[in-house]
């Protein structure tokens, strides 16, 4: 793999400019690449910009020689499997990925499992829903927000109902979610 020149799409350089004072920026379980660290992909066709913690699955872009396309298209790609499309370009994309690092970064967090869609219906009932289509094509995931607060819904796979993470700057933000009953693995409220 090679380090490609810096030509970068027009959303990405403010993104790394932030990123120079603020480093989590770029992620605490998943992770932006630093600039230093971008490279193509081993055929030198997609840009590889992000990786998963355990690097099971990237995020990368369309490599041209042409210069970057305005807001481009995400490929998001597990394993050897070919690549998926994000559902939002890169714009969305960032929104995206700095509310999921967001929710799972907290101090503060509630968290869990199977919960059917009348329990998520019901705990998400004080919550904004956030304008963007699903983020992450393994594990479609829509996220809520509220005052000091970010949850993020993603579907499971088969019949096993919701996965449900919040991350909260307070404790006292997490109070929204404490009157829905559901067996919560961990609940910092």
């Amino acid at each position: 793999m090679q380090a490609p020149p810096l030509d970068l799409p027009d959303e990405l350089g403010p993104f790394y400019r932030l990123a120079q004072h603020r480093p989590r920026c770029l992620g605490v379980q998943n992770r932006l690449l630093p600039l230093s660290e971008l490279q193509t992909d081993p055929k030198g066709e997609m840009l590889v910009f992000g990786e998963e913690n355990q690097g099971g699955f990237f995020w990368s872009l369309l490599w041209t020689l042409d210069g970057p396309e305005a807001d481009p298209t995400i490929w998001f790609r597990e394993y050897d499997e070919p690549p998926i499309a994000e559902q939002e370009p890169l714009s969305g994309f960032l929104i995206q990925f700095s509310l999921y690092e967001a929710s799972v970064g907290a101090e503060y967090v509630a968290l869990c499992d199977q919960v059917t869609e009348q329990q998520l219906d019901r705990l998400t009932e004080g919550l904004l829903p956030v304008p963007l289509r699903p983020f992450c094509a393994a594990f479609p995931t829509r996220f809520y927000v509220a005052p000091g607060l970010v949850l993020h819904v993603s579907d499971q796979r088969g019949d096993a109902g919701f996965s449900v993470w919040a991350g909260a700057t307070h404790r006292a933000a997490l109070a929204l979610l404490g009157g829905t009953p559901l067996k919560w693995i961990r609940f910092d409220g």
